[in-house]
């Protein structure tokens, strides 16, 4: 390892623990110049001018970095490393990269060191220009297509949708659209479905993230792929976008004080926050997780995700519904779908399509031992709700604990109501 190298590493660690700290962080644009790294030269140039817009060293510095030529071969330490491989800097918690893209856009298009977008006609060089992120056009699904769950149905009417088509009405009662929801219970049971079917009765566009899509090995990155999706569903307006396992993307960052994620869940307040009033406008946010437990508090505070909404393994319309969805194309005869839904009391959506390819493997490898085909029967599919066992059991196990002796301002009342009438206390 070059001097220069060791140095431009000490500076990024001293930054770490002082992310205002403007001359440290020109200091180290300078060295990252004279090493041929330009970009990264821009990135670090451009939090300094966030911190302070009217610095003229950082405003040389920036121009030099964007219109200088590049540093004679004697003045680099060593050649720069292809873009994909340099560690994005500004790992600050909770940075708002819009702003300090508002404040360089006079002086340099903004650059993004994973999604760099090539530029655009105009030569604005956006990211916005080409989006990194797949986002679902508006989709078919809707409430409707979820079999039961009547109150779930009631609920989400209630907090969400019905404030959204009613503009006229939301204003005269001063209805906020601020905030989201968030969809918890056990495995299995449909929130992704529920949340897709929300997407579908709002006409908007669907942006699914999970912790695979943001989470990077390099400081700062994973900041800036969350700052990312938000930006793309803000273009894509309307957008809903659904925070899977949110207990992974926010977890409580009194668990996480020496690991990259309790920045991530900084970056993913501000973003939920949005940077003005308006700047989520169209922008429906939903999350599932099945420990919300798990989930940092501050991610619940009104005005973010604060209304919650407990979905549980089907009741029997719902049941009968999805049972008859996963037998549809199957060869089947004299099958009671009341029946079978009596019979499945506590299966999750996810259990109900495994009993039904269990039957139908049963029928299958009987008509290939006889060589005879044959229907799928009730008796293979009720030999296979006696061979399953409740996916959702080991959940309640854990929750029972919570919603009795962890339920502070009745947070898990639904839960409470639900095991009390389940018998599971």
């Amino acid at each position: 390892m070059s001097e220069d190298t060791g140095l431009i590493q000490s500076l990024r660690a001293a930054l770490a623990g002082a992310p205002e700290d403007v001359t440290l962080r020109l200091h180290l644009a300078e060295m990252l110049l004279v090493a041929g790294q330009q970009d990264a030269a821009v990135s670090e140039v451009a939090v300094a001018l966030q911190y302070a817009p009217g610095n003229a060293k950082a405003r040389d510095l920036m121009a030099r970095a964007m219109g200088a030529p590049g540093p004679a071969p004697h003045e680099a330490s060593h050649e720069a490393p292809p873009a994909q491989e340099r560690p994005a800097a500004g790992g600050s918690a909770g940075f708002d990269w819009r702003a300090a893209e508002g404040q360089v856009r006079d002086v340099v298009p903004p650059r993004f060191v994973e999604h760099e977008a090539p530029l655009a006609v105009d030569g604005s060089g956006d990211p916005g220009d080409a989006d990194a992120w797949e986002v679902d056009a508006p989709g078919t699904v809707r409430l409707a297509d979820v079999g039961g769950m009547q109150e779930v149905k009631d609920r989400l009417e209630a907090a969400f949708l019905a404030p959204m088509r009613n503009p006229e009405l939301r204003k005269l009662y001063g209805k906020s659209l601020r905030g989201g929801l968030l969809l918890y219970g056990p495995p299995g049971c449909g929130k992704t479905f529920i949340a897709r079917a929300v997407a579908g009765e709002l006409g908007a566009s669907f942006l699914s993230v999970s912790v695979n899509d943001v989470l990077d090995m390099w400081i700062g990155n994973s900041e800036r792929n969350m700052h990312e999706i938000f930006a793309t569903a803000r273009r894509q307006a309307p957008c809903v976008v659904f925070l899977d396992e949110l207990d992974a993307l926010g977890g409580k960052r009194s668990r996480t004080q020496h690991s990259g994620m309790r920045n991530t869940v900084n970056q993913l307040l501000t973003e939920l926050d949005g940077i003005d009033a308006q700047a989520n406008e169209g922008v429906f946010v939903l999350a599932a997780t099945n420990l919300p437990w798990d989930v940092d508090l501050a991610l619940r505070r009104p005005g973010r995700l604060d209304r919650t909404l407990l979905v549980l393994p089907p009741d029997a319309p719902a049941r009968e519904a999805i049972l008859r969805y996963h037998l549809r194309d199957r060869p089947i005869e004299n099958v009671d779908l009341g029946k079978l839904a009596r019979a499945t009391d506590g299966l999750s959506g996810a259990d109900l399509a495994h009993v039904c390819e269990s039957a139908a493997e049963t029928a299958l490898l009987d008509s290939a031992r006889t060589g005879t085909v044959r229907m799928i029967g009730m008796k293979d599919l009720l030999g296979a709700v006696k061979a399953v066992v409740p996916s959702t059991e080991a959940w309640f196990s854990s929750a029972r604990n919570v919603a009795m002796f962890a339920n502070e301002g009745g947070t898990y009342d639904d839960l409470l109501a639900y095991l009390k009438k389940k018998r599971k206390l």
